[in-house]
């Protein structure tokens, strides 16, 4: 019981030091939600982890700078500055070498992500080996602190993911252009360099402001997994985005409630593990692009072309035997079937009502006839557009057609038809309907 009520009351919010890491987390979660979802669709996700890795040298710059300065090297404004100048530096970077040196995006950020956390790694080094090194707090960049966030940094937080929120909305329509259309938007007159360059300042933002969250390190989580995983559920822009906003934000509710229930389990992985939980359950059962829906699918489609497949057989055999009935051995050559595979496909359209069993073998009733011809004529007709219209061999067209006929839609057919107005009589089979596909 008591166990319950505790929960019951981190999952509220009751207890202060909960509540302000949380709220915190959260509003952190649902700005890289919303930033990281436009850098998914600009197909820029390395960008984050790139821009995180390269603040190392930033964090410990500013450190070694403080303290040559006389200063202590623990201001927390101080390293987060230091953190900003090197993330800022890394993302005019990727630009400004690809330009330089005409390499893919991906290249250039591996670059600078493995430049930029060696040479941190390397100052690092040098840095706890000064005195007061070791208790600078240099690692809580590389793996977050968040139990250890107060008020202050809460509102810090909540402040810059409201501003970040607001830009992102503000710039939703450029933002879109540019991750859809770029060429149409230069059309437009929109400058893609400056917008390129406003999504990049968003994300070292966002990912500054993670720091103290998660850390460097795993900040790249934050970013990324949240529009990944809303990518799973839709495909309308919008939905995707605000979608993500709030993945990123249950995650780090969720990560955040379950570490203070478990004091020695860190925060910053908590929520990571969490974002990676919450990607892997979209990815199974997302209703855009799940695997379970995908799979569904699949079967779908394979029964659909597996019955249009014997369908066609069917009233091709009986158009050129000029037969009402066939047997399983005339139809298993056409199509290379085997005997079991052919069997079964009549058990299906027998209960699809499409076949009946007979002395003679299997013939089709009126139903299955109607459909019969309706796959036997969409199949003529793209074969025939296919020949009139894009030069392909006769000898080749029959493949061609039956790679696409099965995901032909009415709307399609029809236009089809009004394309080969005229060919009618030589598509038409012996029982076709009076020219309806």
């Amino acid at each position: 019981m008591y166990l319950a009520t505790s929960l019951l009351d981190i999952l509220l919010l009751a207890d202060w030091n909960t509540r302000v890491v949380v709220i915190g987390t959260s509003m952190l979660g649902v700005a890289a939600g919303v930033v990281g979802a436009f850098l998914v669709l600009r197909k820029r996700a390395l960008l984050g982890d790139t821009v995180s890795h390269a603040m190392l040298p930033g964090v410990v710059g500013a450190f070694l700078v403080m303290q040559a300065f006389g200063g202590g090297g623990k201001s927390f404004a101080g390293l987060l500055l230091g953190a900003a100048i090197a993330g800022v530096l890394a993302a005019w970077a990727i630009p400004v070498l690809r330009r330089a040196t005409g390499l893919k995006d991906d290249a250039i950020m591996g670059v600078v992500l493995g430049g930029g956390f060696g040479l941190g790694i390397a100052m690092l080094g040098v840095a706890q080996a000064m005195p007061g090194g070791n208790q600078a707090g240099l690692e809580s960049f590389i793996y977050g602190r968040t139990a250890s966030m107060v008020q202050d940094d809460a509102i810090g937080i909540g402040v810059t993911a409201v501003v970040t929120l607001l830009i992102a909305v503000l710039l939703a329509k450029e933002f879109r252009l540019l991750c859809f259309d770029e060429s149409f938007g230069r059309a437009l007159g929109r400058k893609e360099g400056v917008l390129d360059l406003g999504l990049m300042v968003l994300a070292v933002t966002v990912t500054v402001v993670g720091l103290q969250a998660v850390g460097l390190i795993l900040v790249i989580a934050l970013l990324i997994i949240p529009g990944a995983a809303a990518r799973f559920w839709t495909d309308e822009f919008v939905r995707m985005v605000s979608l993500a906003g709030v993945i990123g934000a249950v995650a780090c509710w969720l990560g955040a409630s379950i570490s203070a229930m478990a004091p020695d389990l860190p925060a910053g992985s908590i929520i990571v593990l969490t974002l990676s939980s919450l990607f892997g359950l979209s990815m199974l059962v997302g209703t855009r692009r799940g695997a379970v829906k995908r799979i569904i699918q699949s079967r779908k489609l394979r029964r659909r072309t597996g019955w249009q497949h014997l369908m066609r057989a069917a009233a091709e055999s009986l158009e050129s035997q000029g037969t009402d009935t066939w047997t399983i051995e005339q139809l298993s050559p056409l199509r290379s079937w085997s005997t079991s595979r052919l069997r079964a496909l009549h058990r299906s359209a027998i209960r699809r009502g499409d076949i009946i069993s007979c002395e003679d073998g299997y013939a089709l009733t009126e139903s299955g006839r109607t459909a019969a011809d309706r796959v036997v004529r969409n199949h003529r007709l793209w074969e025939l557009f296919l020949i009139r219209h894009a030069d392909i061999a006769a000898s080749h067209v029959d493949r061609d057609a039956d790679m696409v006929e099965h995901v032909l839609g009415d709307e399609l057919v029809a236009e089809l038809e009004t394309i080969l107005a005229g060919s009618d009589v030589a598509l038409v089979s012996p029982h076709a309907l009076g020219g309806q596909a």
